[in-house]
C-alpha cells in the first residue's frame, strides 16, 4: 500500500502506482499530460480541452461540479484528482466513498509549485515534476526582474469572470495572487472570493483597467462596450483566463503573457 497527503491534510491510500486515473480540473488533467502520463488517465471532464488528443479521445464523465456515476463506475479507478474549489463538496464526497480521492487546495503559487510535485509523486513522476517546478519558478523569476527593472506605474485593476450578475475575482483566489504578482492592485481586494458587484460598485471603484476574462464567462471584444459605458475612463481588455487561473504545467506560459500585457497597459 502507498500513503499520500493532500493539500487538504487528507491522507489517501492507493495499492500501487495508479493506473486507472480520472481528473476532475482542466489544470491538472493538462499537468498530467505533461508529466508524461498517456493511457494511466481514463477519465477526464468536458472541461478538459487540453491536450486536444484528449479532450477528443478520453471518456468524459461530466462536468466539473456534476459527475456521471456510472461513467465513472465503469472507468474502475484506482485514483481521481480533484480540487476543492472546482469541485462540488458533496459530490467529491460521494467518491471519496468509494475511490482513493487525492485533493489539491490551491492560492498562491508556492501551493502550485507544491501541488505539481505532490501529484508527480503520486503518478510515479518525481523527476518530470521537478524539472518542470525548476522551469515556471525560472519563468517567473524572470518576469519579477523585468517587473524590477522598469518604472512601471501600479494600474488599479477588476478582473471579470461572470455577467448577469456581474462576478469578479476578489481577496483569497489564485486570480487575485496572480494579479498581485503582476504589480496590479485589485480594486475589489476587499472582498472575499467571487462576490457579486453592480454597475455602480465598478464605476465608485475607479479601476484603470476592466480585465474580462475569457473563463468561466466567454468574454469577447463586444462585451468592451458595455463596460466603456460604466467606466468611461477604464481601458477595457479581453484576457486569456487560463494564463490567471490554471495552476498547473500552464504557469510555464503566464509570466510571458503578463510581461506583455503590461507592456500593452503602459502605454
Amino acid at each position: 500500500m502507498l500513503l499520500f497527503t493532500d493539500q487538504l491534510h487528507r491522507t489517501i491510500e492507493i495499492p500501487d502506482v495508479p493506473k486507472r486515473i480520472i481528473s476532475l480540473v482542466p489544470s491538472q488533467t493538462e499537468l498530467l499530460y505533461d508529466l508524461g502520463l498517456r493511457d494511466e488517465v481514463v477519465g477526464i471532464t468536458k472541461f478538459c480541452v487540453h491536450p486536444s488528443e484528449w479532450f477528443r479521445s478520453k471518456t468524459r464523465i461530466g462536468g466539473t461540479k456534476k459527475y456521471d456515476f456510472e461513467k465513472i463506475k465503469a472507468l474502475q479507478p484506482d485514483l481521481i484528482i480533484g480540487n476543492k474549489e472546482e469541485n462540488e463538496q458533496e459530490q467529491i464526497e460521494q467518491l471519496m466513498a468509494l475511490y482513493p480521492v487525492w485533493m489539491s487546495n490551491i492560492y498562491t503559487l508556492s501551493d502550485g509549485m507544491d501541488m505539481i510535485l505532490k501529484i508527480g509523486a503520486l503518478v510515479n513522476k518525481q523527476a518530470e515534476a521537478s524539472v518542470l517546478r525548476l522551469k515556471i519558478e525560472k519563468a517567473f523569476e524572470q518576469f519579477y526582474s523585468f517587473r524590477a527593472s522598469t518604472s512601471l506605474k501600479q494600474l488599479k485593476v477588476a478582473y471579470f469572470i461572470w455577467r448577469m450578475p456581474y462576478m469578479v475575482a476578489a481577496t483569497n483566489t489564485f486570480i487575485h495572487h496572480l494579479l498581485e504578482q503582476c504589480g496590479f492592485k485589485n480594486v475589489f481586494a476587499g472582498e472575499e472570493r467571487y462576490p457579486e458587484i453592480t454597475a455602480q460598485q465598478l464605476a465608485e471603484a475607479n479601476p484603470d483597467v476592466i480585465l474580462l476574462s475569457s473563463e468561466p464567462y466567454p468574454f469577447k471584444e463586444k462585451h468592451i462596450a458595455e463596460f466603456q459605458s460604466i467606466c468611461k475612463n477604464a481601458k477595457i481588455v479581453p484576457v486569456d483566463g487560463e494564463l490567471f487561473s490554471w495552476y498547473g504545467s500552464r504557469l510555464l506560459y503566464a509570466p510571458e503573457y503578463f510581461k506583455k500585457l503590461i507592456e500593452s497597459l503602459q502605454v
